[in-house]
């Protein structure tokens, strides 16, 4: 569900909009155009990815199935040459 605000409407009512963005995006219009939309934080997330960690891009879809055998690193580290 979205909702539509003039932008006058907007500056009167911003609470009512937050409130309506956890709903759906707000879009504000500027002379009758969109031109400014207004999303809940999670939304927004969402949207840029920014919600996922390095094991949800990973994931494959059907791949929990799959076993990965990794092999164990067995050479010891040895002290860096600065010389």
């Amino acid at each position: 569900m979205s909702t539509m605000l003039t932008s006058r409407e907007f500056n009167q009512h911003a609470s009512e909009a937050k409130k309506a963005a956890e709903q759906g995006p707000v879009f504000i219009t500027d002379r009758g155009r969109p031109a400014h939309v207004l999303l809940s934080i999670q939304e927004y997330n969402r949207l840029t990815g920014q919600d996922r960690n390095i094991a949800d891009l990973l994931k494959v879809p059907g791949g929990e199935d799959v076993e990965l055998e990794l092999p164990r690193f067995s050479k010891q580290p040895r002290p860096a040459d600065l010389s």
